[in-house]
């Protein structure tokens, strides 16, 4: 089976350098929840933009840092689009005093357990989730990559 995770840019001038670490760490956390990755698009774009998507699908008036839209595969593979806004992962990088690259990765590890099946929604599903993010930013810090090419 052929697998992919590409990155793409909508309405921001921002682009990921360091393509090939990212893919690998990413496809690495797919493999430890026991699936394998399909397709899968990871959009960085402006707040503007995730907005409208926002409003489009979700009928939500507010703006966010991330949309997840999964395409159900089988119980094996994932596959999905994952919009992140690069203006509010910076803003929200210095509300919680984190450095800019840190809170994009977790952003995009957020997705990726969205498509997962991971949920949120609730104090005990919030909480999961950010014990998966905080494991999986652990091993991303071990390999090193935000350090070799830089955003």
């Amino acid at each position: 089976m052929s697998y992919r995770i590409q990155f793409f840019s909508e309405n921001t001038t921002f682009v990921l350098k360091n393509k090939v670490e990212v893919r690998k760490w990413l496809t690495n956390t797919i493999t430890e929840e026991r699936k394998k990755p399909w397709y899968i698009n990871i959009v960085f774009c402006s707040d503007d933009y995730l907005f409208e998507l926002n409003k489009t699908y979700l009928h939500h008036d507010t703006f966010t840092d991330i949309l997840t839209f999964p395409f159900d595969e089988d119980d094996i593979t994932i596959s999905g689009d994952i919009f992140i806004s690069i203006e509010r992962v910076r803003e929200n990088a210095i509300r919680f005093k984190q450095k800019f690259e840190i809170e994009l990765y977790r952003v995009m590890v957020h997705g990726i357990l969205h498509l997962l099946g991971f949920s949120d929604k609730g104090v005990r599903n919030k909480k999961r989730m950010t014990e998966k993010e905080n494991y999986y930013l652990e091993k991303l810090e071990l390999t090193k990559i935000f350090f070799l090419k830089g955003l």
